[in-house]
């Protein structure tokens, strides 16, 4: 029979990746959202077709962006909320890893949406 005890037990350190994830994270989910939420206005003096496709691309690429933020947002809380056991250590880095990465992929994806003027 195994000896899983070495696995079931507490590792130390264990805070450090999901802290630094958090300190990556946030900061870029507000940027991201402030510099999509404003650059709704970069249309503001276009023609109306000209507006008319920037909003409705904008229509479609703005839901993108909050949901790959929130997709962010929630890889960085399954991050914190693995068991803090060293079983689970690979699995918290990768989240870690995974949260922040993911910002600026989904702000591309946002831009490349946009019809921008």
């Amino acid at each position: 029979m195994p000896d899983l005890t070495l696995d079931d037990d507490r590792a130390t350190g264990a805070w450090v990746a999901p802290l630094l994830s958090t300190l990556l994270t946030v900061p870029a989910c507000l940027f991201a959202y402030l510099v999509g939420g404003l650059s709704a206005m970069a249309c503001d003096s276009c023609s109306a077709p000209e507006a008319d496709r920037f909003e409705s691309s904008f229509g479609i690429a703005f839901p993108v962006l909050l949901g790959g933020l929130g997709i962010a947002l929630f890889l960085l809380a399954a991050g914190w909320a693995l068991p803090w056991e060293r079983r689970n250590s690979a699995r918290r880095v990768g989240l870690a890893l995974a949260a922040p990465a993911l910002v600026p992929v989904v702000y591309v994806v946002f831009a490349v949406l946009v019809d921008w003027p």
